[in-house]
């Protein structure tokens, strides 16, 4: 399995797609993906304010004076996690796997002027994901420049 994201079209739109193993059952990885206590610590901009239902919001501070709520559009437990932020989709499902999980993480959006530096966001915030579903401590690594320059070179050859 390839740690990197890819990037698709279609139709106009663009989708970053993230596929991650995890040695823990699906109810295991979606406990920690939904909890809005674990869920702030690995989601950008995530205030921890969330309820957690179909219709339910989900609230996002960017920390320079910008708010916004994101709804949830799917939550099929525990192997759907979905919602809407700001007309981007964010997809997370979970199926089981060789007695753990594959995670699909799916960012679907409309500016692909974005997708490297998104790509270089959600590595990273998936490497943390992980940290937190294996009970590690939340360690962010400065490699944000290398990842953009891999995603730059990998999207480049799309």
């Amino acid at each position: 399995m390839n740690k990197y994201g890819t990037l698709h079209e279609s139709n106009g739109r663009y989708a970053l797609r993230f596929e991650r193993f995890f040695p823990q059952k699906p109810e295991d990885v979606f406990l920690v993906i939904t909890t809005p206590r674990y869920f702030s610590q690995w989601y950008p901009f995530a205030t921890g304010e969330m309820d957690v239902r179909l219709g339910g919001k989900i609230d996002f501070d960017d920390g320079e004076g910008t708010t916004y709520k994101a709804t949830i559009t799917e939550l099929e437990k525990p192997y759907l996690f979905g919602f809407r932020e700001e007309g981007d989709l964010v997809n997370i499902s979970l199926q089981e796997r060789d007695k753990g999980s594959l995670m699909i993480f799916t960012h679907t959006f409309d500016d692909d002027s974005w997708a490297v530096n998104t790509a270089a966001g959600w590595h990273r915030c998936l490497d943390v994901l992980r940290q937190i579903v294996n009970g590690h401590p939340v360690e962010w690594k400065d490699n944000a420049s290398e990842l953009k320059e891999y995603y730059q070179e990998a999207f480049r050859a799309n």
